[in-house]
C-alpha cells in the first residue's frame, strides 16, 4: 500500500522542525553561546522546545504510517495528524513564551501524547487482529 496522508503530515513538522531551529543560531551568536544554552532562560527555551519535538515527532510519525499502511480509514488519519501538528504547534507556541506552565504547552503535550496513545493501540489491535 502506497502512504498517501502520511507524507502530507511529515512534510508539516519538517516545516514546524526548521522553523523551530532556525531560531537558536542567532540567539547562539548574539549571546556568544557555542553549546548548551550558557544558562539563558530565552536560548533554553529555544533548545527545549526543539529537543522535545525530536523526541516525539519521529515514534507519532512512524505510528501513523504504520496505521496509515495497516488500512486505517483516510479521515481517521487525517484527524490524528491534524492533531499532531496542531500539538506541536500549540507545544511549540507555549514553551518557546515561557518556562512555566502554559495553555499552549499543556494542551500540545497533551495532544501529542494522545495521537501516541491512540495510534500504539489502532497498531496494537491491527497486529492482534
Amino acid at each position: 500500500m502506497q502512504l498517501t496522508i502520511t507524507p502530507l503530515y511529515a512534510a508539516l513538522c519538517g516545516f514546524i522542525l526548521l522553523f523551530v531551529s532556525l531560531r537558536i543560531p542567532p540567539m547562539r551568536r548574539k549571546l556568544s553561546v557555542g553549546l548548551g544554552s550558557g544558562s539563558h532562560a530565552a536560548l533554553e527555551r529555544a533548545i527545549r522546545v526543539q529537543g522535545n519535538f525530536i523526541e516525539y515527532v519521529p515514534l507519532a510519525l512512524i505510528l501513523l504510517a504504520l496505521s496509515e499502511a495497516g488500512g486505517a480509514a483516510p479521515m481517521s488519519v487525517h484527524i490524528v495528524g491534524g492533531a499532531l501538528v496542531a500539538g506541536r504547534v500549540l507545544h511549540a507556541y507555549g514553551l518557546g513564551r515561557s518556562a512555566g506552565v502554559s495553555p499552549g504547552r499543556f494542551i500540545g503535550t497533551a495532544l501529542t501524547w494522545l495521537v501516541i496513545l491512540a495510534l500504539s493501540v489502532d497498531n496494537l489491535l491491527r497486529f492482534f487482529s
